[in-house]
């Protein structure tokens, strides 16, 4: 699997080069140039979404621990520096989301249940943000693109549907029942209650469609104030667009990186979908790719520093962990003597 995580990765970035050279290097730079200390504000206009999705992430949390939100943003800003930088075809900063939380004593069933639970929100919500996209394709009067896009949210959505019904059947309980064909009972014994304890919080997460509502509302807003990045950034590119095609470009760039998902971090293929998309706005390439790149900067610029808080966060659980063995051996020690 890591193997074909890292297939992918260079696969994607070997597409990226190929694109930027094909649509000229040095003018695609030559735009970057021109937006200059533009893009440090592109970069921070992820702020917003990064907030709003962290809200939407923390009502999600029913029981009487809920976590603060400083905590969710860190978790979320870190989980998606892992889904944008490295191979891990965009769900490993998911996991890492879910750990950050049992490590500080949030119950593990919980913290699971609220990220897969998030996860399927995310999911819909974002269907129903490609609705817009596709309403701008008919308004501009690309019927060809219409249908290729339909076709790519209608996958969306049966996989948004497939998620949704294993994880309302008891996902993980019945993935211990698959596994127990291969290894033994005794082996998988232990991992047992964790499971059903995991599946009884999604369903009694999924119970409560007052709070599933409340999140979905956050996260398409959030979903909504991610298009301020891509209008910033056709701005400072010079480029003459307003609020409407900023929405539509962000709409279908995020049905393009659904839809390649096993690609890390989409590279590449969000490039050429970009360039694609641009020219029925009268984007050129250049501006168009100035635009992802602008993204690129962002997730960069954001993500170098979550993977190094990330990986300082490891650090210090590791030396915990080493110092508390060194502690109960010490203890071991001093019962044996007396």
């Amino acid at each position: 699997m890591k193997k074909t995580g890292y297939l992918l990765f260079a696969f994607g970035i070997s597409l990226l080069i190929a694109i930027l050279v094909y649509f000229g290097i040095g003018d695609i730079f030559k735009a970057l140039e021109a937006a200059g200390f533009g893009l440090i504000l592109v970069a921070a206009s992820h702020i917003a979404p990064l907030f709003l999705d962290s809200i939407a992430w923390q009502l999600l949390f029913i029981g009487p621990k809920v976590p603060r939100l400083p905590l969710l943003i860190k978790a979320r800003w870190i989980g998606e520096s892992i889904n944008s930088l490295l191979p891990a075809a965009q769900i490993g900063g998911d996991l890492i989301r879910a750990r950050m939380l049992a490590v500080r004593g949030y119950p593990v069933a919980e913290a699971g249940a609220s990220v897969l639970v998030e996860i399927t929100v995310a999911l819909m919500t974002q269907l129903i943000f490609s609705l817009v996209g596709i309403g701008g394709l008919i308004y501009l009067g690309n019927h060809n693109l219409v249908k290729q896009a339909i076709i790519a949210v209608a996958a969306l959505c049966l996989g948004a549907a497939g998620f949704f019904a294993v994880q309302k059947k008891g996902m993980w309980t019945k993935l211990l029942d698959i596994m127990s064909i291969v290894f033994s009972k005794e082996k998988l014994e232990g991992l047992a209650p964790d499971a059903k304890a995991l599946d009884e919080a999604i369903s009694k997460l999924y119970s409560q469609k007052n709070v599933i509502f409340k999140s979905s509302i956050w996260r398409l807003v959030g979903w909504f104030s991610g298009a301020t990045e891509v209008w910033l950034a056709l701005k400072f590119l010079g480029a003459n667009t307003g609020i409407f095609e900023a929405v539509l470009l962000e709409s279908l760039g995020q049905i393009i990186r659904g839809v390649a998902f096993l690609v890390p971090g989409a590279f590449g293929i969000q490039e050429g979908g970009f360039v694609l998309l641009g020219s029925l706005m009268g984007l050129t390439p250049e501006i168009a790719l100035g635009m992802s790149l602008s993204k690129r900067f962002r997730e960069l610029v954001l993500g170098i520093p979550g993977l190094i808080v990330w990986q300082i966060e490891e650090g210090k659980l590791a030396f915990g962990r080493k110092n508390a063995k060194k502690n109960a051996a010490k203890d071991g020690k001093g019962v044996d003597k007396s």
